[in-house]
């Protein structure tokens, strides 16, 4: 099931974007993933509150596995709308889910999921969540 509504992040795709058959790369689907990522904290808590957590708190979210399903191609020229949800929030990970698709006409073009570990940057290793991530995350969980 996907969240009742999303965090919906829309952008042009440009010429880097696509390879020479003119569709869109697929290894850029997961920097369009990341672009709504931190779109996500930017909208939500502000321009800096993503650097803050990582330079500051030393709070970091790297992947620890990524996969995408896709569906159809996606153009130079066309508008990617990347609409993202948490699949789960485990006790030291999150799982988000990324649905791309070609805001022109909103077909699926691509569904991902990328699991994030909680990670403290200062020793790397896994810890929980904190409870304002947490909290900015709860409307986005999908329920089953």
């Amino acid at each position: 099931m996907f969240a009742p509504v999303p965090f919906v992040y829309s952008t042009p795709v440009r010429f880097a974007d696509v390879d020479h058959a003119g569709i869109v790369y697929y290894p850029r689907f997961f920097h369009l993933f990341h672009l709504a990522f931190e779109e996500l904290w930017r909208a939500r808590l502000g321009p800096k509150a993503y650097v803050e957590l990582i330079d500051r708190d030393r709070i970091g979210f790297p992947a620890v596995r990524a996969e995408c399903e896709f569906s159809a191609p996606l153009r130079f020229g066309e508008t990617a709308s990347i609409a993202l949800s948490v699949a789960r929030i485990g006790s030291k990970s999150i799982t988000f889910r990324y649905r791309i698709h070609r805001a022109e006409d909103s077909t699926l073009v691509a569904d991902g999921r990328v699991v994030c570990a909680v990670v403290d940057l200062a020793k790397f290793i896994a810890v929980p969540a904190p409870t304002r991530v947490r909290e900015m995350l709860a409307d986005l969980v999908e329920s089953e």
